[in-house]
């Protein structure tokens, strides 16, 4: 009775204030409110779901038995057979492997490399050498790698080329050596090349995230008495962790995409055991011999393998750092 008395005491238009809308209608409040927003994202949803979603049903022809000439009904269903060949076959696993190798030597070097610059840049005072060593070093970032591995193949060749007549000069070699005919040198090559085509461009995003952080942070750390390299290591890098760690988690989700445009230029018939990756076993044993389905199946293995990446690395960020990507 006296529940029945203090809630008789509320006014109904409070009772009304107090009561949580449903869902439906916080929805179209919210478009009514925002219906420009609405209606400048919908082309973006629709170009999402046409080139990232609608393509999801191709992913079919990797248990068929694809022919081209045959309606989608007259397809040969074959199960799991295309992954079966898949995992038995010794160049998946080398391509594989080369891929793991490589991803993961460029990640790691991906990141030193652009935050270390980024400090540094940030730590220059002259401020006509920082916007002209900034400039220089995202230029190579345009540049196609047809012309880029051009470069890198005469200033690796072994008649006239720069690597070499540099190591002769200072006696570190006797003879000019094959750089590009060296499969255990390939890896290397092939990272280093990357760290000078973009970690100019890398570091612009650390920059923007330095440049977010409050310069009376560094006033007190100079008045406490910490030099330079201590307000790194205890202001900048703290700073630009929440940015490292997204970048981190979407690099690791991307750790088998990495393409085939390095591998394949600077590539050749000596070093395929090393050069081989799984975008290019796919160009070649899939689209290249007509095999439809099988090339489907390594894409869904890629795809599949991205998300757990994702996933797994996503969580034990939220759960050790409390920053996470989703």
């Amino acid at each position: 009775m006296k529940a029945d008395t203090v809630t008789a005491q509320i006014p109904p238009d409070t009772r009304m204030r107090n009561k949580k809308p449903a869902s439906g209608g916080r929805f179209w409040r919210s478009f009514k409110n925002q219906k420009y927003l609405w209606m400048m994202s919908i082309p973006f949803v629709i170009w999402a779901f046409v080139f990232s979603y609608l393509p999801l049903w191709g992913w079919t022809m990797a248990f068929q038995k694809y022919k081209p000439a045959r309606g989608f009904f007259e397809q040969e269903w074959v199960g799991f057979e295309h992954f079966k060949t898949l995992f038995s076959d010794s160049q998946f696993l080398l391509a594989l492997r080369n891929t793991l190798a490589m991803s993961g030597m460029g990640l790691v070097a991906g990141f030193i490399f652009p935050i270390t610059f980024a400090i540094l840049l940030n730590e220059l005072r002259l401020g006509f050498f920082k916007r002209f060593a900034q400039t220089v070093s995202y230029l190579p970032h345009f540049v196609s790698w047809v012309v880029a591995a051009g470069i890198v193949t005469k200033m690796l060749s072994s008649e006239n080329g720069l690597v070499n007549d540099l190591l002769l000069t200072i006696g570190f070699i006797d003879s000019p050596i094959q750089f590009m005919a060296q499969g255990h040198l390939f890896w290397g090559i092939v990272t280093l090349s990357d760290v000078w085509k973009e970690t100019g461009w890398n570091a612009i995003i650390y920059l923007a995230a330095i440049s977010g952080i409050g310069p009376e942070l560094y006033e007190a750390a100079r008045v406490d008495g910490a030099s330079r390299l201590r307000q790194v290591w205890h202001i900048t890098l703290p700073g630009i962790r929440p940015t490292i760690t997204v970048l981190l988690i979407m690099s690791i989700g991307n750790l088998l995409n990495i393409g085939f445009e390095k591998q394949f230029l600077l590539g050749n018939n000596l070093v395929t055991d090393y050069s081989q990756v799984l975008d290019l076993y796919s160009l070649k044993y899939g689209l290249g011999m007509a095999r439809y389905s099988y090339g489907t199946a390594i894409n869904i293995f890629n795809s599949v393998i991205s998300v757990i990446l994702l996933f797994t690395i996503n969580g034990i960020f939220k759960r050790t750092t409390k920053e996470s990507l989703l």
